[in-house]
């Protein structure tokens, strides 16, 4: 009796010690199955803008996960989609739409955090813009003319925009209300064909917020006028969504829970710990990052469904 009371304790004592196991050993433990991180970039900049743009979260990601993080720019938006599906991504930084498309295709993505804007809010905008000079001022003028997309997996750059013209009864077909319509691969694409005057009126995003001379505090108008690509005085917005949900950081959900954990604790905390990075990253300004659920992208992952329905029948 006295032998088994002692295996008894030297068990719970063990036991013990594995539960008070400290963080970095439990850490030890994930990198025994990833080895390394990989980001996939979704499409709507040049490649060496988006590199540039990422490329201090990376050293810093590197940093604190104490294993090498790659990153991987792709053509399109889908490209991302399909490499978390396939498990060739680990994370992204997605659009509200984007993210809803890949969840619906595989159930293997989750979100971690969403940005936040400098009133608290979480919502950006859709907006359309023509040039000056074209004398376009609403979107009823738009009759007879033609229309840049940015990507199908796009919230703002399309699957908003299309929804709301649709709702209105603008028939999106070539011919009926525009004169064509097309996806110029990405935002900032689609804003300098506009700009070239291969199309008369493109779709992008933006926070609504701030100085219109700036392009506001964040989005893709706020980037091109940043890069010296745009001046606000050279464009008319013609039409401005709805709130819109902001994308999410998001993983594939069978990484290790430690592995998760640790990098929306980094996210959470990167616009106080290394501002430099975050402002890179975001472009602009707003105010860090909130914990993201499910429930902010329901209305996205309808519309989308919505959308997958009617494009069978």
């Amino acid at each position: 009796m006295h032998r088994r009371t002692l295996a008894r304790m030297a068990l719970v004592a063990m036991t013990g010690l594995v539960l008070a196991m400290p963080t970095a050993s439990r850490a030890e433990d994930w990198k025994s199955h990833v080895k390394e991180f990989r980001i996939g970039l979704l499409g709507g900049e040049n490649t060496q803008d988006r590199l540039k743009k990422y490329d201090g979260f990376q050293r810093l990601l590197q940093e604190k996960l104490g294993v090498p993080v790659k990153l991987f720019p792709a053509a399109d938006y889908a490209g991302v989609m399909q490499g978390i599906a396939a498990g060739q991504l680990d994370a992204a930084q997605f659009g509200a739409s984007s993210f809803a498309g890949a969840w619906i295709d595989c159930k293997c993505v989750e979100p971690l955090v969403v940005p936040q804007e400098a009133d608290g809010t979480v919502n950006y905008y859709s907006v359309m813009v023509t040039r000056k000079d074209s004398g376009i001022t609403s979107l009823e003028q738009m009759k007879g003319h033609s229309l840049a997309f940015a990507d199908p997996n796009s919230t703002s750059g399309y699957l908003i925009p299309s929804a709301t013209l649709k709702a209105r009864g603008v028939d999106l077909t070539d011919g009926a209300y525009f004169t064509r319509t097309g996806f110029a691969g990405g935002h900032e694409q689609g804003v300098v064909a506009m700009l070239n005057k291969q199309y008369d009126a493109s779709v992008t995003w933006t926070s609504g917020q701030g100085d219109i001379n700036d392009g506001y505090t964040r989005g893709n108008l706020h980037s091109m006028v940043a890069k010296g690509m745009l001046k606000m005085s050279d464009v008319n917005i013609i039409w401005q969504s709805g709130k819109i949900p902001n994308g999410p950081w998001a993983v594939r959900s069978a990484l290790p829970a430690d592995l998760k954990k640790q990098l929306t604790e980094m996210l959470l905390d990167l616009p106080k710990s290394h501002k430099d990075v975050y402002d890179s990253i975001e472009q602009g300004s707003g105010v860090g990052y909130v914990p993201a659920t499910m429930e902010l992208y329901k209305d996205i992952i309808d519309l989308r469904e919505a959308e997958k329905r009617g494009s069978r029948s």
